[in-house]
This record gives C-alpha cells, structure tokens and sequence, in this order.
C-alpha cells in the first residue's frame, strides 16, 4: 500500500530500488540503531505480554496531534510519535522530521516512506513472531498461538514444489474425499454418519481451512472436534487406503455412554449424539456460548440449527401463543396418525446440551434405545384422503406437510388461555421459523409400542431439489389458509433461499431385529456414490431417489458450487 503522493519523473528516479535483501532503509536504521527500538515497540504497543504493558498501551495509544484512537495507529521507529495513517499525522511527521520508517501499531509491519510501500525484513518479523508468542502465553491461550502465526515453508516442502510445480485441482472425476471405513463390529451405523458428515460442504470446508482451535486445554486428546479435523485431513489427503475409526469409535463411547459397546444401534441416534458431543467439544468443556445459555456460535450450530415455531392458538378468543425452539432435525412419522397418540408433544430434555432442552416430543419410533434427542417429532394429524379416512403419506411432501399441518390438541388436552384466563380447548401448528443450512429429515421406519416392534419399508419418494417456502412461518402467514395439498415445488412466490439440494441419504437394510445401514453420497454436482463400510461404488442419482431412505440430508442451494 503507497501514500497518495504525486510521483514526478524528477523524484522518481531518487526511489531506491529494493534490493535482495530487503528495503535499504531498514538496513541502515539496523546498522545505526539496532534492531531494540522495533522490539521495544512491538513489545508495549502491539503485542503485550505484561500488564504494565497492557497498561501502557491503552493510555498512549491516542495520535499525538488529534488525540484520537485509530485503527491503523503507526509509531515513528526513530523517535517517541504517535500519529495516525488515516488523517495523514503520520504522513506529516516522516516530512517534517525526515524520519522515514514507522511501525503499524495493529500488525507491527514496517512501513517506508522513502519506498512508499510496507516492507519485510526477516530479523524484525523473527521478533514479531517472538513477541507474538509471549503475548499469546501471557492471555493464557496456548492454541492460538499455532492459529495464528503465518506459516513458514521448510525445505523439504521447497523441494516437494519443485518436483511437482503443476497445480492440481479437482477434476470431475476425481475420488478425493472418498475413503472406506472399516467395520469395527456392528459399527455400521456409525460409518454412514461419518460419511455425510465428511462430505457436509461447510463442515468441510471448516475442517479443510483448519480453523478448529481446541477449547480443550489439557484434555484435548478426548476432544472429538478435534478427532473429526483428523478425519477430514485424512478423507481428503488423496489417500486410496481404507481408515480404521477406532479412535473416533473410542471417543463417541466415552461420551455418549448410551452407545458404548457392539450391540447394532440406531443411526439417527447416533447422528445426534455426535451433533451433541461435537456441539459441547467446540465450546471446551461446557458448550456455552458467553453468558446467556440459548447462544451458541460454534460451527454445528451454524450449520444444523434451525429454529421451529410453534403457535397455540385459543378456540375461544383466537389468542396465539407463539415459542421459538431449536432442532437439529425433524423426525417425520409415515403411518397413519390415528396410530399415533395425541399427546405426542411432551418435552425433550438432553442433559448434556441444554440449549436443545425444547418442548418438543421424544423420538419414540427410533430402533435402538429410548433416549431423547434434539430431534423435532409431530405425529398428530394426518392426510385425509377423498374418502374421509387417514391415508398414509407416500413422498417427503407429503409429510411435511402433515408435520405442519394445524392439530386439534382435543378436550383431554386444555391449556390455560394468556389471553381469556380460562383453560380453553385450543390448536397447535408448527413452522420453520428459521431453516438450517443443512437441513437433515428422519424418516420414522421404526415403531415400537406394548405389543409389536416393527420396521415401516414403504417407499417414501424424496426430490433431489426440495423447496421448504411452503413450510416457513413467514410464507403461511402471508398466504393465511393454504391449500395443504398444493405441492411445494408448485410455489410461485418461492424464495432461492428456501431451496435445497440433497447430497446423503442413509438407507436401512433388514429388519427392526436385524439389518446393516449405507449411505448415498453426492461427491460433485452429478456425481454419486454409495457407501458400504469399506466398499464405496459409483452409482446413479436414480438409484439414490429410488432407494428406501431413512435419513435424508439437504443442503442450501445458494452453497452449490458452479
């Protein structure tokens, strides 16, 4: 970056031309000062490593002509001045004094007024790094200082680009990212969950940019973010090898007990805990974000929270009462609702993350243990067909809209009107109020009550493009009394944002008591694979729309690469 300065054909010819060895300025200043004035600057005025340093720096870091902070504040290196960048009080100084080297207060980097430009010089950015470390072990954050110092090409690295100077790119064709996992004893479920989390677009391109800085101090070898950064590496490194996710395995049994051992377990039971453990890990040991417990700006909750509206509405006075929950997912029942309870709305509770503690129903139709989950379930009312009889649903359309179809919550269930005082009979809708960047569907193929344990295999058709604009709480407001049986890619009024593309699905093979989980992934736009353990083969978008599905993962469209 140059000062705005009328450059004449006259003065041009007086620039000095920079050398191999850096700006000649600084060389000079070197040979007659030292390289201290530069340290001492950098240790007080940009990174401190003492508190009187600390102190020092918020009194005098003011311009000493205007009195102001400023953001790209710069230190004279020859003498005791302040003087702003913006406003030109530093530009002013180096004419008046002839002092033509200054430090950026922010960064430490060295700008010459004599070139008109920053400058490097190896022995200063030695000390800056140095300085640099002390400060970062001074605020007790030992992490970021591997986060946040450049990186330094070795020479062996030199000599790896030398021998291969082509860029490589990925090709349509290419097979990065794909990788097999062993079985390590009915552990299937877990590899096909893995599988659509490694190719989640933005929790890849999070674990690829190596942005992920531990939170867990000394215990971060049972930091399972940490262990899923190791997995991404490895999935896209290139490597044809299969992995063995033993230490992966380890770490989900030692923080979500409910999952230890090698009986077969639920995938989407395991989709959420791992959402949870790796929800908590991202926050170190307590998952909370700053004070207030409902908060949370970790990548998981980036990704996968979405927000779902629910509105009571009194059949007395008409009053709404309306709540905003969070979800992970939404599970969505496929037989008929009148084989459903009414009341299936009691509350959640997940002791281990208490933002996702909503009153929302417990999953009671996973395979696997009963355990609560993050999940979003509404079992309540039904499709009616000409007829008058419940009809069961037989694409994701038609579920959805049964999930967000209004329930009338009947005499048995009451609640006390805000508004009339009085408990009234009332209806219950639920709406997105806010849609995920990843919006991840359970199809409820398990059913378990007193008398029978079964597995639901009808075919459930799912789009490769969804558009959830009919599902969201503004667009059923604006609309009133929709059409339910109006399909959802039939909008006219449909938002780019609410579109969505489908890159996994997890299929169950088997029965209730028995069977083996896969998984579809989407490597490019066009490209699909499926995922069998340690077997990975090329397959078709029709074979991913044409198989049964049990988890179904989308993606915004608006993150679609081109």
């Amino acid at each position: 970056m140059r000062i705005t300065e009328n450059i004449t054909a006259e003065n041009l010819v007086l620039l000095p031309t920079m050398s191999l060895s850096g700006c000649p300025h600084v060389g000079n200043f070197k040979a007659a000062k030292g390289s201290t004035p530069y340290r001492l600057i950098v240790s007080y005025f940009v990174s401190c490593s003492t508190s009187t340093a600390v102190k020092r720096k918020a009194r005098a870091c003011l311009c000493h002509v205007c009195r102001q902070p400023d953001l790209r504040l710069h230190s004279c290196l020859y003498c005791v001045f302040f003087g702003c960048y913006s406003s030109g009080h530093i530009h002013d100084h180096a004419k008046a004094t002839k002092h033509n080297l200054a430090i950026d207060l922010t960064h430490g980097a060295v700008y010459c007024y004599s070139c008109g430009d920053y400058v490097y010089d190896h022995e200063f950015e030695t000390i800056a790094k140095e300085e640099k470390t002390k400060a970062a072990k001074f605020v007790g954050s030992p992490c970021s200082v591997h986060a946040f110092l450049s990186w330094e090409v070795t020479a062996s690295e030199v000599q790896l680009l030398r021998r291969n100077p082509k860029r490589r790119k990925i090709t349509s064709n290419s097979t990065i990212g794909l990788q097999g996992l062993i079985n390590l004893g009915n552990t299937c479920f877990m590899n096909c969950i893995v599988q659509a989390l490694t190719h989640t677009p933005l929790l890849r391109d999070f674990f690829l940019a190596d942005k992920h800085n531990c939170q867990m101090g000394a215990s971060s070898d049972q930091c399972l973010v940490c262990e899923m950064s190791r997995v991404f590496q490895e999935f896209y490194s290139g490597l044809r090898s299969v992995h063995i996710p033993y230490r992966l395995l380890h770490l989900v049994w030692t923080h979500a007990r409910h999952l230890a051992g090698y009986e077969q377990q639920d995938a989407h039971e395991f989709f959420i805990a791992a959402l949870d453990v790796l929800h908590r890990h991202c926050k170190g040991h307590n998952g909370i974000s700053g004070n207030n417990p409902n908060l949370c700006n970790c990548i998981i909750d980036q990704i996968f929270t979405g927000g779902l509206q629910s509105d009571v509405t009194c059949q007395s006075c008409r009053g709404i009462s309306t709540t905003v929950d969070p979800f992970w997912d939404i599970s969505l029942d496929l037989g008929p609702s009148g084989s459903h309870s009414k009341s299936n709305m009691s509350s959640s509770s997940t002791s281990s993350a208490p933002i996702r503690n909503t009153n929302l129903s417990v999953d009671s139709n996973s395979s696997g243990s009963s355990t609560s989950s993050s999940s979003v379930n509404n079992g309540d009312s039904g499709l009616l067909s000409p007829t008058g009889f419940e009809d069961v649903p037989t694409s994701l359309d038609d579920c959805l809209r049964r999930f967000t179809r209004p329930e009338h919550l009947g005499t048995n269930s009451k609640i006390k009107c805000s508004r009339c005082h009085s408990y009234q009979e009332s209806t219950k809708q639920l709406t997105m109020k806010k849609l995920p960047l990843v919006a991840c569907f359970h199809l409820k193929r398990f059913e378990h009550s007193n008398r029978f344990r079964k597995k639901i295999s009808t075919f459930i058709a799912f789009p490769h493009e969804l558009d959830m604009t009919p599902y969201v709480s503004s667009h059923r407001r604006a609309n009133g009394v929709r059409n339910q049986s109006q399909s959802s890619t039939s909008s006219s009024s449909t938002s780019d944002n609410n579109r969505y593309s489908l890159f996994a699905v997890v299929n169950h093979l088997g029965t209730i008591e028995t069977g083996h989980y896969t998984c579809y992934v989407r490597q490019h736009k066009d490209q699909w694979f499926k995922c069998d353990d340690a077997l990975i083969t090329k397959s078709s978008v029709q074979d991913v729309l044409h198989s049964e599905g049990y988890l179904l993962f989308y993606h915004k469209r608006i993150l679609e690469y081109e």
